[in-house]
């Protein structure tokens, strides 16, 4: 089928499913749902997948954007879950993202503040991690091995770094996404080309084992999917269609630095954490000038929001610990925006910090599968595990999973003369993507961070945006600066008309 997502295909979808019983009801379309309704309409299952917002509205558009190898998890025991890292990691690096994901080179400065030995301990699990890599068979082409450098070429890479006292750096790679949302884009987008109707704006106002009752949050019209099997995949708000699960998520917070606040800075940074034996903030180079500095893991109590706010105090914190490591200490002034997202964690003892990221599977008495915990990185074995369990529990007629080899929309196809920015971010769609320029010149104007009017029409009409939010705070992300929010508001206006 087409992959396109669009107000007309979601009309037509939302009159069909009135009619149907569906095999699996998904509710959530963040990189876990729309992973579940992947990994089910690829089986031959018939599948409808609700989300009472957007694609990737939650958690999944506030990450890293790292696909990392569970180095963390390693370095506490967790083998198992550092492995099924590194096996996710190099599936989607060779076979089913290689538009998406690719290899990020990180430095991890070797100050005053980094004694010998912890220098030691930090790159013994660099190598330990290379040993997964190997384990997971990801070749070293995709991910190159870890290095101790000296202070020159330190400086070199990564030119803002406080000379004083830098004894080299240690050199490390791991799998990075240009943009988390455009993923869960890619996976949605798969899914409705293998039947899946990917239906956004429903909010699920109760699920059962054999379905859900539904409002379209457009026209307020209340109705019932009837399913076989049904999976919440609503992440932290699990719990509010499934009582009894317990919750303990975390906020992770990321500043957004203006272009050219770190000149010369080619790499990402591993910047320690004073005081923490196993924790860093990262700092992010983006394409278009800007710079990601993350994240914290504070817990977050009381009602969750939908869109979480990054507060005054994680601001000071990320800009501590980095100008701890700069020549020429970042200013307030120098942060353009913050974004703050929640993570899924099931309840524990302990610091949010020290919880594990392995996922669960629950199952409520009546049948729904609920998926929780885990992380960006593994969203696809995750996806996997519920649909296993729903298959089971609804003994419905399905083979194994095929979504470890199954390519998403956009990881072949001609890229030859293209922009890379657009090879980044639509892979073999970029040439169909430009060509909306060529037969329109005034959709070529670049707007803020580079993304031009022919990607927000390209939007409109294949990706399932329904308003200007979602054009900017979605498909593009420009909406992460407020400034260039208002900035580019008119042009994503005209591309909802056209």
């Amino acid at each position: 089928m087409n992959p396109s997502l669009n107000a007309a295909r979601r009309s037509r979808e939302l009159a069909e499913v009135r009619g149907l019983v569906v095999d699996v009801l998904v509710a959530g379309l963040g990189a876990t749902g729309a992973g579940a309704a992947l990994d089910a309409a690829s089986r031959g299952l018939s599948v409808a997948a609700i989300d009472a917002h957007d694609l990737a509205f939650g958690t999944s558009r506030w990450s890293s954007k790292m696909i990392h190898g569970g180095l963390r998890y390693l370095a506490r025991g967790q083998v198992g879950v550092a492995y099924e890292s590194a096996v996710e990691r190099g599936i989607l690096l060779r076979r089913t993202a290689p538009h998406l994901v690719g290899a990020q080179p990180y430095l991890l400065p070797l100050t005053p503040g980094v004694s010998g030995a912890r220098a030691a301990t930090v790159m013994a699990g660099y190598r330990l991690g290379d040993g997964l890599r190997t384990a997971a068979g990801t070749p070293r082409r995709l991910l190159p091995g870890p290095a101790r450098i000296r202070a020159g070429r330190a400086l070199g890479l990564a030119s803002p770094l406080n000379p004083r006292g830098l004894r080299g750096a240690l050199l490390s790679w791991d799998g990075r996404l240009v943009d988390d949302a455009r993923l869960v884009v890619a996976l949605a987008r798969t899914a409705a080309s293998w039947g899946a109707r990917v239906l956004t704006r429903c909010r699920a106002l109760e699920v059962t084992g054999d379905g859900a009752l539904v409002r379209d949050e457009l026209t307020g019209d209340v109705f019932t999917i009837r399913a076989r099997t049904v999976i919440n995949a609503t992440g932290v708000w699990a719990a509010g269609l499934i009582p009894g699960i317990e919750m303990r998520p975390s906020r992770g917070t990321h500043l957004v630095l203006r272009p050219q606040t770190l000149p010369g800075l080619t790499t990402g940074l591993h910047v320690p954490i004073p005081g923490e034996g196993n924790r860093f903030v990262l700092v992010l180079p983006q394409a278009d000038g800007r710079i990601h500095v993350g994240l914290t893991d504070e817990p977050v109590e009381g009602v969750l929001p939908d869109v979480p706010e990054a507060p005054e105090e994680d601001v000071t914190f990320l800009l501590d610990v980095l100008n701890s490591v700069l020549e020429t200490p970042v200013g307030r002034h120098e942060v353009a925006g913050a974004y703050a997202g929640l993570r899924p964690l099931l309840a524990a003892r302990g610091r949010t910090a020290d919880l594990s990221r392995r996922h669960a599977l629950l199952t409520s008495r009546d049948g729904v599968v609920t998926i929780v915990g885990g992380k960006l990185t593994t969203y696809r074995r995750m996806a996997e595990d519920a649909v296993d369990r729903a298959v089971s529990l609804g003994r419905l007629g399905a083979g194994e999973s095929r979504t470890a080899r199954l390519p998403l929309v956009g990881a072949t196809g001609a890229t030859g003369g293209v922009p890379r920015r657009l090879v980044e971010r639509y892979g073999g769609e970029a040439a169909a993507v430009r060509a909306l320029a060529v037969e329109d010149p005034a959709l070529a104007e670049p707007l803020p961070t580079g993304v031009t009017g022919a990607e927000l029409v390209w939007a409109v009409r294949h990706e399932g945006a329904l308003n200007v939010d979602d054009l900017l705070d979605r498909r593009t992300r420009i909406g992460l600066v407020p400034g260039d929010r208002a900035a580019a508001l008119p042009a994503a206006t005209a591309a909802l008309a056209r």
